[in-house]
């Protein structure tokens, strides 16, 4: 196909989706996570505008194997890709390191989106020291044009070193649009040419010694690869004009810092590098700015990588001497400060100022708000762990005391019962976990559970759907990504087949039955092992649903209320407001679903169905 497009206004995260199409993406397979989630729905969007009916997308169970599907197709000759957010790249981890050690036939693109802030993230984590460790080469686009371009970069990077090469964007350049210029895509994909070689794709740790040595000779390479060098930016200055000061930045930081230049005045004096190929960094460009520089600034996110490779700590200003902050974004007045300090001039821009929000909660309507309540009048002075999602929110209503990684909700909670094992009373344990997060990593932890005869209740959200990342969907939906029929996997079957011997399904709006089945699995549990609950009820959000649809109710507060403030503090919808400086509640009708719980809330019975 090799009509003419016209530019369009693209998300970074739908600019790299277009990439991967332009350039002969035959499978792509992703694990949702803030912020990389558009790229496969985006991938799917584009399949469907070109009629790519070859190529294979889909949401996996989770990130270790969506990585383990799209890599079997890199082996196999063909250009695949995977997508995840950086917390999911450490439940791909293992896979990441055995497929560098094997590397890849086809080009094989890792997209790891990382969360500096962190934002939406349990961490700020650096996925370019996962490669430096897996010993990978890594790209860091500055912006969703430059994220596109890289995928072709990337592509040609991994058949010619016959590597897994990864792509990090960041937040801002995942969540930012820019105008973009569509390429045609590539008439048809590779064919598959699995070629076995068990020494290679199946190698013990003999031959994974060799392989080791084979990878250094591949990053030795790497680092002379001309297509991915750092580009001299400032190019009315001679590059080797002599000079005592320049300054060296990746990723989004790079665009900041060319701003900053030019608003400084500084364009045309202080030579600027931006690096697009992190690691490994490039050994000729290592051996120029130590031999020609003083002093060179570093301005990167979140970790040192550049500096740690120029190993000079007495030129390198940068995150080991603190010049440049260790902790959180590089934001754009904070770029231009340590730019103009390192020059000598003024910043122009103030430094931003926190300011207080509003802390999240959950949606009017939630049935996740339901379920928490029912679990403390369940369990009132119970340990409740949970897990990620945005039922973490449940710590809002005093119902969440741990949250770890996905799937550590289970496993916390047998890890307090063994505690508390030999306590003259040991508390209940009630852990939280949603549906998609419990197929993701919950199933190991529960079988462990049931083998250790864990006594702890574990109530599973189910609101049928992947709610904080977009709605995407779960293995128990019967619709894939591409609108093709897949085959539901069913919830309690899963449970059953983990040994559990107490399972009941409950609607949590349904408030009074709901608690009292909660009771009735802390009763179980306190005598015979592991008890499950599934709270079965669509996400309010989720509008392609026809069960969804609720039959709503009118909700009215009666002159019974006193203003006690208990289903503010204990339930927390965002449609009870507090009204007449706290002496009674008010419902907001813009915000109410029409749920109807609050009324089974209130002691006083003030909140009534107005008829």
């Amino acid at each position: 196909m090799n009509q003419e497009h016209k530019k369009e206004l693209m998300m970074g995260n739908e600019a790299i989706a277009h990439g991967l199409i332009e350039n002969g993406c035959s499978v792509a397979t992703a694990y949702p996570g803030t912020p990389s989630s558009e790229i496969l729905s985006a991938v799917a969007a584009y399949r469907r505008r070109y009629g790519l009916n070859t190529l294979h997308v889909q949401w996996a169970t989770n990130e270790k194997v969506a990585f383990e599907i799209a890599y079997a197709g890199g082996i196999a000759g063909l250009r695949t890709a995977v997508a995840m957010k950086q917390v999911g790249l450490n439940v791909a981890s293992d896979p990441l390191m055995s497929a560098a050690y094997m590397g890849t036939m086809g080009g094989f693109v890792i997209i790891s989106a990382d969360d500096p802030g962190p934002h939406s993230s349990q961490t700020e984590q650096d996925s370019r020291m996962m490669a430096m460790m897996a010993k990978i080469p890594v790209l860091d686009p500055s912006s969703p044009r430059e994220a596109k371009e890289m995928v072709a970069l990337a592509y040609g990077l991994s058949e010619t070193f016959e590597t897994p090469v990864m792509i990090r964007p960041t937040t801002r350049v995942c969540h930012s649009r820019q105008d973009v210029q569509p390429e045609g895509v590539l008439p048809a994909p590779q064919k598959p040419n699995f070629k076995k070689d068990p020494p290679r794709w199946a190698a013990t740790p003999k031959f994974r010694y060799q392989l080791h040595l084979e990878l250094e000779a591949k990053l030795a390479k790497i680092a002379d690869y001309a297509p991915t060098a750092p580009i001299f930016r400032n190019l009315g200055r001679n590059p080797d004009a002599q000079g005592k000061r320049a300054v060296i930045a990746s990723g989004v930081a790079a665009a900041y810092t060319e701003e900053a230049l030019k608003t400084l005045g500084l364009w045309d004096i202080l030579p600027f590098y931006q690096v697009r190929q992190p690691f490994p960094l490039h050994t000729a460009f290592i051996e120029n700015i130590l031999s020609q520089y003083e002093t060179v600034l570093v301005l990167e996110e979140t970790t040192g990588i550049i500096e740690m490779q120029l190993a000079d700590r007495h030129r390198v200003r940068g995150k080991q001497e603190r010049t440049v902050p260790c902790v959180g974004e590089l934001l754009p007045e904070t770029v231009e400060r340590l730019v103009a300090e390192f020059s000598g001039r003024a910043a122009r821009l103030p430094e931003s100022v926190a300011v207080r929000g509003r802390r999240p909660t959950l949606c009017a309507g939630c049935p996740h708000r339901a379920s928490f309540f029912a679990i403390k009048k369940a369990a009132p002075r119970g340990i409740y762990t949970s897990d990620i999602g945005c039922y973490t929110l449940g710590m809002n209503l005093n119902a969440v005391d741990t949250v770890l990684c996905m799937g550590a909700a289970i496993s916390q909670a047998a890890g307090f019962y063994h505690a508390y094992r030999h306590a003259e009373k040991p508390p209940d344990i009630v852990a939280t976990i949603g549906d998609s997060t419990f197929f993701h990593a919950g199933i190991p932890a529960l079988i462990d559970a049931v083998h250790q005869n864990v006594r702890f209740v574990l109530v599973i959200l189910d609101n049928l759907t992947t709610a904080m990342t977009g709605s995407q969907p779960t293995p128990a939906t019967s619709i894939g990504i591409n609108t093709e029929s897949l085959v539901p996997v069913d919830l309690e079957s899963v449970v059953n087949g983990c040994g559990v011997k107490f399972l009941e399904v409950g609607d949590p709006y349904a408030l009074a039955d709901f608690t009292a089945l909660v009771k009735q699995a802390v009763a179980f549990s306190r005598e015979n092992g592991p008890a499950v609950v599934i709270a079965r009820h669509p996400c309010i959000l989720d509008r392609s649903r026809s069960e969804s649809a609720h039959t709503a109710v009118t909700i009215t507060i009666t002159d019974q209320c006193d203003g006690c403030g208990f289903c503010l503090q204990h339930f927390e919808c965002p449609a009870l407001i507090s009204v007449d400086e706290g002496s009674r509640t008010q419902v907001d009708p813009l915000v109410c679903s029409g749920c109807g719980v609050c009324i089974s809330v209130c002691p006083k019975g003030a909140i009534v169905e107005e008829k």
